[in-house]
C-alpha cells in the first residue's frame, strides 16, 4: 500500500509539473449550432452584416452581479467581429445584408478542495488547506477522509456565448449556435474569443447535434 501511495504521489507531481511548463492552455467548448439559409447557397465569403442589440444590451458597462456579462457589448461585439471575419462575414452596417446578434452570460460556482468533494481521498492531511482527517494506518502511511473547514479555491467560471444570425430583408433567423464551457480561468478577454471562435466552426453549414471544440490559448 505505501508503495501504491508513493507511484499515485509521483504521478501526480509529473501531470502538475507538465501542466505549468505547458505555455499553452485549452479551452474546451461544447458547442451546439443550426443553420436554416432561405436558399441552397449559404452566403458567400464577403457577406455584410450589422450587430442588433437588446433593449438589456444598450449599456455601455457590464452587467455586475452573480450573473451577467463580464466585458461590456462593445468589447463584446469586438471580439465577435474577430471570429466572424474568420469565416468571411464583414462588418458594414450600411449595406448589412445579415443581422447579427451576440450575448454572453457568466456564472460563478464555489470550489473547495479536492476537486469541489465536501469530502476528499487524502494522505495524511490530504492537499489544499486546513482540514479535518480521519481514518487508520501503519507505520508510514495513513489512508483516510479529509473534512475541508470552510477552505475555498478559485470559484470555477461557467460561461454561455450566443450568436444568433437574421436575415436582414425580413428579420428571419438563419444561423444560431450556443457555446457552455466551465473552467478556472478569470480572464474572460482571452477565453470568450476562443469560444466565439468554437462557436462558429463549420459555419454556414455546421455538423448536426452537440459537439466538443478544443482550442489552446496561451497560459
Amino acid at each position: 500500500m505505501k508503495k501504491f501511495l508513493l507511484s499515485v504521489f509521483v504521478a501526480l507531481v509529473c501531470t502538475l509539473l507538465l501542466s505549468a511548463c505547458s505555455g499553452l492552455r485549452l479551452v474546451d467548448t461544447d458547442v451546439v449550432s443550426f443553420a436554416q439559409w432561405p436558399s441552397a447557397a449559404p452566403p458567400v465569403p464577403g457577406s455584410n452584416y450589422r450587430f442588433e442589440r437588446l433593449p438589456s444590451q444598450q449599456s455601455a458597462l457590464p452587467q455586475g452581479g452573480i450573473s451577467g456579462m463580464e466585458l461590456s457589448q462593445d468589447q463584446l461585439e469586438a471580439i465577435a467581429r474577430t471570429a466572424l471575419d474568420k469565416v468571411g462575414l464583414r462588418n458594414s452596417p450600411s449595406a448589412a445584408a445579415f443581422n447579427v446578434q451576440v450575448s454572453t452570460n457568466t456564472r460563478y460556482a464555489p470550489r473547495y478542495p479536492y476537486n469541489g468533494s465536501a469530502f476528499g481521498g487524502g494522505f495524511g492531511g490530504g492537499f489544499g488547506g486546513s482540514g479535518v482527517s480521519l481514518g487508520a494506518g501503519s507505520s508510514g502511511s495513513f489512508i483516510g477522509f479529509s473534512f475541508p473547514l470552510g477552505m475555498t479555491e478559485s470559484p470555477l467560471y461557467l460561461r454561455d456565448v450566443s450568436i444568433v444570425i437574421r436575415d436582414a430583408s425580413n428579420n428571419a433567423v438563419v444561423y444560431e449556435s450556443k457555446a457552455t464551457h466551465s473552467g478556472v480561468w478569470s480572464d474572460a478577454q482571452v477565453v470568450l474569443p476562443a469560444m466565439f471562435e468554437a462557436a462558429l466552426q463549420g459555419f454556414p453549414t455546421p455538423p448536426a447535434g452537440p459537439r466538443r471544440i478544443n482550442i489552446e490559448i496561451p497560459r
